[in-house]
């Protein structure tokens, strides 16, 4: 059996953008009866390297996670700026946003997946590892992030 395009068919994270980090941690914390985590920001461009639709981005955005058995559930609150995030927030509202997988060979696997027409939306660096948001939308219905770790 092939393994695909990704190399996986593991789901390392489910995104889900949303207004108010406060309160929808609050409530996935209730809803899964564990404490409440406290919210980062992305790092700002010069750490993160950020890049929306190839051009140097200063996006960011707050992040919470829920760590559920090998599954992690990503709650992402953008800031006004441009990007894949207030994209969504633009023209969705609320709701869930990307499945992520961890990948090995962030290069190789985005220009694989440009060259299968699925282009890059937006990418970064955190730390220890890095992103890349890819346009899956239209044939998934959903974007597809790329997580390398160090």
């Amino acid at each position: 059996m092939s393994s695909g395009l990704l190399g996986t068919q593991i789901v390392a994270q489910i995104g889900i953008i949303v207004n108010d980090i406060e309160k929808v941690s609050e409530d996935y914390a209730r809803f899964l009866g564990v404490e409440k985590p406290e919210w980062s920001w992305t790092d700002p461009v010069e750490q993160a390297q950020t890049e929306y639709k190839g051009e140097s981005c200063p996006a960011r955005a707050k992040l919470a996670f829920f760590d559920c058995g090998e599954l992690q559930i990503e709650l992402i609150e953008p800031d006004e700026q441009p990007s894949v995030w207030r994209d969504f927030l633009t023209e969705h509202g609320e709701g869930p946003h990307h499945i992520a997988f961890g990948i090995k060979g962030m290069k190789e696997k985005v220009l694989e997946f440009h060259d299968s027409g699925f282009p890059l939306l937006q990418k970064g660096e955190y730390t220890g590892g890095r992103y890349a948001y890819m346009d899956t939308t239209k044939e998934l219905k959903v974007l597809v992030e790329l997580l390398e770790n160090d």
